[in-house]
């Protein structure tokens, strides 16, 4: 399976700092050393261009990003300290999710080991996300005519909240967001399905609930695309989730999810968030979901 990554994914920030940068060569080096991925599986992004990024965001804010020009105010919003390196690894990360939709779209598969920064808007971030990578690349697929609809299953924890203020007027792009109805973000915005969860919430119901809406998601999509944010901050013990999924139970997830897109022959590509209590075990969280993408490559043919 084909997965974007660049080194500049993880940039420097203080130690004190709750959101886990380096868990992205944390889960490039777990993939490599199971043999879940290989060297010639890394796909390079280039930064993505202002053209592009202007597809989804405004003008007004992306000069803001390009010249240091963010308040203070901004900056908290956003949860994270501009700079150079900060708006290269945004745009990164944005140009990997594209690359791994192209990935997909040719193989039926692929991932990018950043991306899922569904909180951006069109004309800010919040939540530590900067730019909407999933946005845009819906949004470039779609003008350059190499898609018509795409559905967006965010199961991150908390709401992609930019996602679907973004894509709320657009009939061809359906946004699926399961997530902590008590949790960050506080408005909602509206997805086309929003299913809002209970606090505590743990394997057999919130399995249940997935079960009995993806597919029909899926079937009234109609999708020529797919993009899973596989957010692991469902995990029971995560700092930001108030969920109480165990590990089985984010593998089940993670089975479910693929086994449904790919019974309907729909590309998939996965991106991700998670906050487990140290950056090595939201990585080792974020892996489950590329041995089930694997699995049938590697379970051993019956005679």
């Amino acid at each position: 399976m084909k997965c974007s990554y660049h080194p500049a994914y993880a940039v420097p920030l203080s130690p004190e700092h709750p959101f886990p940068m380096s868990k992205y060569p944390l889960l490039k080096g777990l993939l490599l050393g199971e043999g879940l991925l290989a060297d010639d599986d890394i796909l390079v992004p280039e930064p993505l261009d202002i053209r592009t990024l202007e597809l989804v965001h405004t003008r007004e804010y992306l000069a803001k990003l390009s010249e240091a020009k963010l308040s203070s105010a901004e900056q908290r919003r956003l949860g994270l300290p501009w700079s150079e390196l900060l708006w290269l690894r945004s745009r990164l990360a944005s140009a990997g999710t594209l690359l791994a939709a192209r990935a997909a779209l040719r193989d039926g598969l692929a991932a990018n080991l950043a991306g899922g920064t569904h909180h951006a808007f069109a004309d800010h971030g919040e939540g530590f996300c900067v730019l909407n990578d999933v946005a845009i690349a819906v949004t470039q697929l779609r003008a350059e005519g190499a898609i018509e609809r795409a559905v967006t299953i965010d199961l991150d924890v908390h709401q992609g909240n930019g996602t679907a203020a973004i894509f709320e007027a657009v009939d061809a792009v359906f946004t699926f967001s399961m997530h902590g109805e008590k949790n960050y973000p506080l408005p909602k915005m509206r997805s086309n399905l929003d299913i809002g969860l209970a606090d505590g919430v743990a394997d057999a119901e919130y399995l249940d609930l997935l079960a009995a809406h993806l597919p029909r998601v899926l079937d009234q999509a109609a999708p020529d695309i797919a993009f899973y944010i596989a957010g692991v901050d469902v995990a029971a013990g995560d700092r930001f989730g108030k969920l109480a999924l165990t590990e089985s139970g984010i593998q089940a997830r993670e089975r479910l999810v693929l086994d449904v897109v790919r019974s309907r022959g729909v590309p998939l590509v996965n991106v991700r968030g998670g906050y487990a209590p140290t950056k090595t075990r939201t990585a080792e969280l974020h892996t489950h979901v590329f041995r089930e993408a694997l699995r049938p490559l590697r379970q051993p043919s019956s005679p």
